[in-house]
């Protein structure tokens, strides 16, 4: 699906059930359950409902956290973050900056050169294998 329905309900209709629940009732998948957690083919990690082009598999890290994380976004200004104070605990939640969907959350105990570790829901992403990195 490329572009912006006029509601989060509209996505219902180009999403699945799963892909609905994380992207736009900011769900989280189970911990080692998404397609890409272990993947490591190359290519360019994309917003799975507006298309955007969100990190490259150059970036992405084995955290054993059960999802798929990454280092730095493909570019800067393709993802967006705000303060997350859900379910007790003060987190940055990672949305697209396109649409506004879900992607999960960023933490500070990632490797250098950034420190940051982007942990991502693979239910959030789909991957344009051997499409190249456009930092």
């Amino acid at each position: 699906m490329v572009g912006k329905p006029a509601d989060k309900d509209e996505w219902k209709k180009h999403l699945t059930p799963d892909q609905y629940e994380v992207c736009w009732k900011k769900g989280t998948e189970p911990p080692f359950s998404g397609y890409y957690n272990d993947c490591k083919d190359k290519g360019v990690y994309k917003c799975v409902c507006c298309g955007i082009s969100l990190f490259s598999s150059d970036t992405k890290l084995d955290s054993g956290t059960g999802w798929p994380s990454f280092w730095t976004p493909v570019k800067e200004g393709s993802v967006k973050e705000e303060v997350d104070a859900s379910y007790g605990m003060v987190r940055t939640e990672v949305m697209c900056a396109k649409c506004g969907a879900h992607l999960g959350h960023v933490f500070d105990d990632g490797p250098n050169p950034t420190g940051l570790r982007y942990c991502i829901n693979s239910l959030s992403l789909s991957l344009a294998k051997g499409a190249a990195d456009e930092r």
